[in-house]
C-alpha cells in the first residue's frame, strides 16, 4: 500500500516537472529560437549609416601667424595728435600767430601747423568730446558775457588773456610765460570745476583730432 502512495506522488511530481520544463522551453524557442545567446530579447540598437564622405579637393590652410599690416591712413597728408598736445606745442614757441610751428603727432611723424588750426580747437564743436559746444559759444568777442572776460574768438582776444575787466587790452595771460602745464588755459581744460557751466568735468579727453600736415625733414630747433 505505501509502495502504491509513494509511486502516485513521485509519479505527479516527475509530470508537474515535465510539465513546467515543457512550458519553459516552448516559451524560450518562441522568444529566442533555436539559440543558446536568445539575442532577441536584447534591445533593438538603431544606428545611423555612415554617409560616404567626399574626398577633400580644397589647398590645405595656411595657419601661420603674421602680424596685420596697420591699417593705412584715411588721410596720409594729415597729421593726428591729442589737441592739447598740439596746443602746447603752439604756445612752447611763443604762439605765433602766422609763422608755422612743429610737432610730433600720434603716429610718430613730424608735423607743423599754423594758427589757423590751433583756431579751430576753439571755434568748432565737439573737439574736445562728443558733446561739447564750441569754446567760443560763451567765451566770444563780448566780454560783458564771456566767462573770465576771456575771448577765444580770435588771435588778438587769445594773447589779451583773461580778467579783462572794462574792456581792458590786456588782461591776465593765460599761457603762464610758455610753460604750458602751468598756464590759466591747461588748468581750465584739465580740472573739473563743478561750479562752472560747461567745466563740470574736465575738458581734455585722449581723442585724437586730425590737424596740420606732415613735414619732411627734422623739426627745426626752437630759438631761445
Amino acid at each position: 500500500m505505501k509502495d502504491d502512495v509513494r509511486k502516485y506522488i513521485y509519479g505527479a511530481i516527475t509530470a508537474f516537472l515535465l510539465v513546467v520544463l515543457s512550458w519553459v522551453s516552448i516559451v524560450y524557442v518562441s522568444s529566442c529560437g533555436m539559440t543558446l545567446t536568445c539575442n532577441r530579447a536584447s534591445f533593438n540598437v538603431e544606428r545611423t549609416p555612415i554617409p560616404t564622405l567626399i574626398p577633400a579637393t580644397l589647398p590645405v590652410s595656411d595657419v601661420s601667424w603674421e602680424a596685420e599690416a596697420p591699417a593705412p591712413r584715411a588721410n596720409p597728408d594729415s597729421c593726428h595728435a591729442p589737441a592739447a598736445d598740439i596746443i602746447s606745442s603752439w604756445v612752447a614757441v611763443n604762439s605765433p600767430e602766422t609763422e608755422p610751428f612743429y610737432f610730433v603727432d600720434a603716429d610718430g611723424q613730424n608735423c607743423e601747423a599754423t594758427f589757423a588750426d590751433v583756431q579751430s580747437l576753439f571755434s568748432e564743436p565737439k573737439i574736445w568730446s562728443s558733446s561739447a559746444l564750441a569754446c567760443v559759444s560763451c567765451h566770444s568777442g563780448d566780454l560783458t558775457v564771456a566767462p573770465a572776460q576771456l575771448d577765444l574768438s580770435s588771435y588778438a582776444g587769445i594773447m589779451a588773456g583773461s580778467r579783462r575787466e572794462g574792456n581792458k587790452p590786456k588782461g591776465t595771460d593765460i599761457f603762464g610765460d610758455g610753460d604750458w602745464n602751468a598756464s590759466l588755459l591747461y588748468e581750465a581744460l584739465a580740472v573739473s570745476k563743478p561750479n562752472v557751466p560747461g567745466h563740470e568735468q574736465a575738458v581734455i579727453a585722449d581723442a585724437v583730432v586730425v590737424m596740420g600736415k606732415p613735414f619732411a625733414g627734422p623739426l627745426p630747433t626752437a630759438t631761445p
